[in-house]
This record gives structure tokens, sequence and C-alpha cells, in this order.
């Protein structure tokens, strides 16, 4: 059956416009049938017929990222022009005002793309996926970003904004997130005001931590308290910490790394010596192991910077030091995926939300993780069909090819890209 056919067996006589939208490929991830699902889990079913049902303002919010710089009702007619190219427009069917859409998107609220995001966001890399694995540990990071919303009443209550004296323009939000190196897909996030500490934002991450994973995260998330919590989910860690954080060297490794303990800061501790005596004695003393690798890399005043990680992996014949030192690295993964979010989608980081609520500011953030973890779900499934690697291929040309399937075949059943290369006009030349 043709496309146009396809088309027209799906708008019936009693349908809606709204009800023959979709987003494109898109929906092969995001399908109606899980949408609906979420809403109603999300207790937000229509109580009675509306113009706009809560599934197609759901696809219409994942619309809204994907043509982040068009109007409410540019960003409608983006939509509908797939059933304008197959003759399917119906004389009676209009494009839903601004203040409709805005209503439709209060009464949606933030709850069903946040329970959309846990239902699909999960770790898609596979064994073969290169730059996704060391020594058969999942790589993932976590790290954070600040989003600038519009300045509102509303926005100001929810979410405040930094700065004492002189604070900053617009209110913020702080978002964290856990992502999969190898194909930097978002797996878990944590969307709160500006002034929530990430260290809490990660401990509300660690139901995502889980063994397998080697979870590599910078100097500012380190305390006693979140350390022990990450590795009590079985996850292993890779972390770098301050210089000024006590580190004795109990044993050297064969691979220049060391073994050291760490207490908690909190408890009060007569020295080291005494402790020792303790431990010998069979008291028991709250400490925990871990091992250390200290190198030099150039920084960018050319003079040498000491990074200093700390790893629960203990044996150097399971990751040598050089491995982890090396792996660490890839936590700049997660820094291009803010990038690809802030710069390519939003249109820059100085670039503020649409929402001028807060529970519309966290239902655009879900959306816009939510279309990020797709598109690079498509990149990632392209990869895999063209056996390349994922970095081969472009994530703004994916993007725009996207956004030109959405406006073309916004109402066509997606193609399956199973068969053929669906990554042929992805990648770089």
């Amino acid at each position: 059956m043709g496309v146009a056919r396809d088309v027209q067996s799906m708008v019936s006589d009693h349908e809606r416009l709204t009800d023959a939208i979709g987003i494109g490929v898109l929906t092969r991830l995001l399908d109606r049938d899980l949408v609906d699902e979420v809403i109603a889990a999300a207790d937000r079913q229509e109580k009675r017929v509306r113009l706009l049902p809560a599934r197609v303002v759901v696809y219409y919010v994942l619309a809204l990222c994907l043509f982040f710089g068009d109007g409410y009702e540019e960003v409608m007619r983006k939509l509908a022009h797939g059933l304008r190219a197959v003759g399917s427009w119906r004389s009676e069917w209009k494009i839903p005002t601004v203040g409709a859409i805005s209503k439709a998107r209060m009464r949606l609220g933030a709850e069903p793309l946040r329970l959309l995001f846990d239902r699909v966001a999960v770790p898609m890399a596979k064994r073969s996926t290169p730059g996704a694995w060391l020594r058969g540990l999942r790589i993932m990071a976590v790290d954070g970003v600040i989003f600038n919303l519009p300045e509102t009443e509303d926005n100001e209550e929810g979410f405040g904004r930094c700065g004492g004296k002189n604070p900053a323009p617009f209110p913020q939000a702080r978002v964290a997130a856990l992502v999969e190196c190898g194909t930097r897909a978002v797996v878990a996030a944590e969307i709160d005001p500006w002034k929530e500490q990430e260290r809490v934002q990660v401990a509300r991450l660690l139901h995502a931590f889980e063994p397998g994973m080697l979870v590599l995260a910078d100097a500012g998330f380190y305390s006693y308290e979140l350390w022990k919590a990450a590795a009590a989910t079985g996850a292993d860690l890779a972390w770098r910490v301050q210089s000024e954080l006590s580190l004795p060297v109990l044993s050297v490794l064969p691979d220049g790394s060391y073994l050291s303990e760490v207490g908690d800061p909190q408890q009060k501790r007569h020295n080291r010596e005494y402790e020792r005596k303790r431990r010998a004695s069979g008291m028991a003393v709250d400490y925990i192991q871990l091992r250390v690798i200290e190198y030099e890399i150039p920084n960018r005043d050319g003079r040498g910077e000491i990074i200093r990680l700390v790893t629960t992996i203990l044996e150097p014949v399971e990751v040598s030091a050089a491995e982890l030192a090396a792996v660490y690295h890839e936590r700049w993964e997660e820094e291009s995926v803010f990038d690809e979010i802030e710069t390519h989608i939003r249109g820059g980081s100085t670039v503020v939300l649409r929402s001028k609520h807060a529970e519309t500011v966290r239902q655009e953030i879900w959306a816009l993780l939510l279309t990020h973890y797709a598109i690079r779900h498509l990149m990632t499934e392209a990869a895999e069909q063209a056996d390349i690697d994922v970095d081969r291929i472009s994530f703004i040309r994916s993007f725009r090819a996207i956004r030109r399937q959405v406006s073309d075949q916004a109402a066509f059943s997606p193609r399956n890209t199973s068969s053929g290369d669906p990554g042929s006009d992805l990648r770089d030349p």
C-alpha cells in the first residue's frame, strides 16, 4: 500500500486533524500505545473530547524541541503539512490557537513526559558498539547542566536564579544526567532548581547505577557518603578527586597505582596509628578501601596538571592504571551531549526555554531529553546497520534529516529502517 493510501486509511470521516498527527520517524521509538500508557499512568486522560488530546500534546511538545525557533502555530502547521501534501486535509480542520495549545500543555503537565523518558531511555550500546566498553564494563558518566528560563514569576518561584548581589539575568533549572558514553544517550536525569547541589541530584540517580557499569565523574561530585552509596549499587566507579583529599599510600601496585582508604569525615577520629591498632585488635573502623591513579597531563597553559582518580577496581589485572586514565577522558562525551542539546536543538546555550510556568519547564526539559535520546537511538541503529562507528554519523545532519521527515511525513507511518541503510543521509561526507 502506498504512503498516500496509508494516510488516507488513518483519517476516517470522524477523525480530527490532530488525530492524524505523529512525529515521523521518532514515532518508531515513541509509539502511540506507549504514549497512551504513560498518559494513563499519569492520570492525564481526557475527561471529554478535546481538540488537542493528551497523546497529541505529547507529540507536539516533542515537535517544539525539533523546531525550537518556531512559534506554537508554526510548529503545528509543520506537523499538519504532510496531510496537505497527500490531499488528506479537510476543509473544516483548523490549526489550534496559541491559547488552546498553551492550555493543553498545562493540562498535560510534566509527569507523562517524565514517565515516557523513564520507559524509553535505557543503555543502548551492544557488545560490538565501539567506544562503549572497557574490559566488559559499560562506560557511563555523570554530569550536570544549567538551563536558562523565561523571566516569569512562576519560574522565579519554582526555580530561582543564581547569584547574590549580582543575580543571573534569568531563572535557571539545574539538570544532572547519567550518560552512556559510547552512544551519548542520556539514560537517567534529575531536574531541580538551580540551588540544588549536584551531589544531591546524583544521589537520586543511583537507581540507574548497576553492576557491569563503570561510572565516571569529575572532581566536584566526590563525597564520602555519595561514594559509599554509589559503590553499594554494584557499579564500578572511577572519579576524579581534589588534591586536598587525604589518601595515604597503603601499598603500591605494579602498574604505579596504589591502594588507599578513606573514612567518614563526620566521625571524630584519633590519629591514624591509633586507628591501625584498633583495626588490628578487631575493633570496627569505618573505612572504605579504594585504588588511586595519579598522572600528569599538559593544561591549556602548557604546564603539567595532576589528575587524581579513585576507583573501586582494586586489582590492576582487572583494569590497568593506564586504561583507567585513558577511559576517564571519555567523560567529555557527556559534555558533547549537553552541547548537542544546547547548541543544535535549542540553538545556543544562552537561549532561554519556551515555557513560562515551572510545570511546563519540567515538561519541556523532559521533552528535550527524550528528543535527544530518540535522535541518538536512530543514529546508533544506523551505525550498527552500516557497520560503522556512531561517531562517524553527524548529529546535526541527523537532526536536520529528522526535522525534514517530520515536516514532510508527519502523518505517515514511519519507514522500517531495518532494511537498507538508514544512516546513508546522516553520515558526514
